[in-house]
């Protein structure tokens, strides 16, 4: 979802306009490539069951690739194209927009720790030594014999305790040498560190410029929002975050006094159905009884966006209520 059709549609326009600008027109059809490239190469990683980068897998090419394409766009957005947007802007904001992409790709196939993964599991044991007691009570003991206890003074066997030595000596035994947590692979092409502050500052800002720059029912605003709805899901995994802001994109839609034309109009429709179908991830049964439409014609050739009396919209209950959608 890094790329939608209609960030595609717009880096091609603007790149055809901005001709008179030879240095701009050419980074954006560059964008442009490697964005048709990139996405495919993420479609087929997500029909992975899982991708470990820490493994020597089939679909460990896959996963350079998509970090060295993420990261050969990032600079050449950075470096040579966000300079020169001030005066355009909706590519402004496509190129915000596209900013907060390539760092969601990092969240989601190079983070360190990973993003599906944050904690990694604990034991109050070493592996492969087992307790002799649990809760107080013995594991597998005879009738009429004591309980086995931890010896006085040695409290809980934690791995901590048992790695710093302990009343038994200060070497450990064979097997229970520290071990370091391997790192993705692909650290030779990008480091693997937490990319999610950053990748969380640029889709605010990104959100913020598409508020004040564009109409509530411009498909790039909404190609924004949606990617960021997916990052609230997919990456912190904040799904009410992720209701409220699709919800509050659709009512913009709602909301918006401007017309558009067909073209317009049809991207818009796709991506308000987008949204709506983010708002149904991860809640029980029930879709919305009826898919909200955009209005009618105004005027040939163009649409209007409805604009709602009583400000409520239809099918889209509020976040909190059971079973809302």
């Amino acid at each position: 979802m890094a790329f939608t059709d209609v960030d595609q549609k717009f880096l091609g326009q603007f790149a055809k306009k901005l001709e008179y600008q030879p240095h701009l027109s050419a980074f954006l059809f560059k964008i442009l490539g490697l964005s048709v490239n990139l996405s495919r190469q993420l479609v087929k990683a997500r029909k992975l069951r899982k991708l470990d980068p820490t493994r020597d897998t089939k679909s460990l090419l896959r996963y350079h690739h998509i970090i060295w394409l993420s990261r050969e766009g990032l600079l050449m957005l950075e470096d040579w194209i966000l300079p020169d947007v001030a005066p355009f802007v909706e590519l402004k904001v496509l190129a915000y927009k596209l900013r907060a992409s390539f760092y969601h790709i990092f969240v989601l196939f190079h983070n360190d720790p990973r993003a599906n993964q944050i904690s990694v599991p604990t034991y109050s044991h070493p592996p492969g030594i087992s307790s002799p007691q649990m809760n107080g009570h013995a594991i597998g003991g005879s009738k009429g014999k004591a309980p086995v206890r931890d010896p006085p003074g040695l409290g809980s066997r934690s791995p901590e305790r048992l790695m710093n030595g302990g009343p038994v000596g200060g070497s450990l035994p064979p097997g229970l040498n520290p071990v370091s947590i391997p790192k993705p692979t692909g650290s030779f092409l990008l480091p693997a560190i937490d990319y999610i502050p950053t990748a969380s500052a640029c889709f605010a800002e990104a959100a913020r410029l598409a508020d004040n720059l564009l109409p509530g029912s411009h498909p790039l605003r909404l190609s924004v929002k949606l990617e960021y709805c997916a990052f609230l899901y997919d990456c912190l995994k904040d799904v009410e975050g992720t209701r409220r802001l699709a919800k509050l994109a659709i009512a913009d839609v709602y909301n918006a006094k401007e017309g558009m034309d067909d073209e317009t109009f049809e991207d818009a429709a796709e991506l308000v159905k987008a949204l709506i179908k983010m708002m149904k991830r991860g809640m029980p049964g029930g879709t919305p009884s009826s898919t909200p439409g955009m209005g009618s014609s105004s005027t040939p050739g163009t649409r209007s966006t409805p604009a709602m009396s009583t400000g409520a919209i239809p099918a889209i209950p509020s976040p909190g209520m059971e079973n809302p959608i």
